[in-house]
């Protein structure tokens, strides 16, 4: 039975606004239910799907998802854990504003408790939507979740650092206007520094900003200090579960020996721990 059963969308939601309100909170990126439900026992009290992390299981890269396979994704996600979850709805699936609102309608139909908007367009010539698009897209984001009337979070992306345009100053520019246009919460993934994290802070404040945590370049205590809110690792613990897939399999590929089968979880006895509460 869901860990969701005596656990509304409407308490999830409210839940995931609190956590919005104060404090720094970490919301580790799950990719598949088991990692989900093995999060959730290790006591963190909201989960974001991973596009990336999904798209690997899948046999794919990253950016080759459909919007089916990640609807179907979030429902089995959010429908197997207690907590809130976050879905990465990359760009919406859509470039025309009228399209993200419709699939933002059918996102928050799966039971999450926000999502994001990106404002990448996968295209090496021009990897950023034009601002005056990319607002509207956040905006038509805004008003489905309105219409929906469950109050669903919404997080406002700019890319810029993740495309190869590492612009501090637009991306700052961009993240003011995701807020104007009604995003809850704000993101550019791949900031590194402290000193562009504080920019980022001071420019959207009182918004909260996300933070993604992809290599060890600050603590949840340093980010809290300069006011992070809200903290994600993107498909980086899924890349860390990769690693160890890879080098087990390639020993066994190479020399036919198995001794990073030594000092592994129990992992029956974590999922079963949650399965008695």
């Amino acid at each position: 039975m869901s860990s969701q059963a005596g656990s509304t969308h409407a308490e999830r939601v409210a839940t995931f606004r609190q956590l919005h309100a104060a404090g720094c909170f970490v919301m580790p990126n799950p990719w598949d239910v088991g990692s989900a439900r093995a999060l959730e026992q290790l006591g963190f009290r909201a989960l974001a799907t991973t596009s990336a992390g999904l798209a690997w299981t899948l046999g794919r890269t990253d950016g080759h998802l459909t919007l089916d396979q990640t609807l179907e994704h979030l429902r089995e996600v959010a429908g197997a854990v207690g907590v809130p979850v976050n879905a990465d709805l990359e760009g919406g699936y859509a470039v025309d504003p009228q399209d993200v609102h419709a699939n933002v309608t059918l996102a928050v139909a799966t039971g999450v408790a926000g999502l994001s908007i990106e404002d990448s367009t996968g295209h090496a010539d021009s990897p950023l939507h034009d601002v005056g698009l990319a607002v509207e897209r956040i905006r038509a984001a805004r008003e489905a979740i309105d219409e929906s009337g469950t109050g669903v979070v919404l997080t406002g992306r700019s890319e810029g650092f993740v495309v190869g345009r590492p612009d501090l100053d637009e991306t700052v520019r961009r993240l003011r206007a995701y807020a104007d246009a009604g995003a809850d919460c704000l993101y550019a993934p791949r900031i590194q520094t402290r000193e562009q994290v504080a920019a980022i802070f001071d420019a959207v404040a009182p918004k909260p900003v996300n933070l993604l945590i992809n290599a060890p370049f600050i603590t949840v205590a340093e980010a809290e200090a300069l006011g992070v809110r809200r903290i994600s690792v993107g498909g980086t613990l899924a890349r860390t579960a990769w690693g160890g897939f890879l080098e087990a399999a390639r020993e066994i590929a190479d020399t036919g020996t198995f001794t990073r089968f030594d000092g592994l979880p129990n992992v029956d006895a974590l999922l079963g721990e949650r399965e008695a509460r």
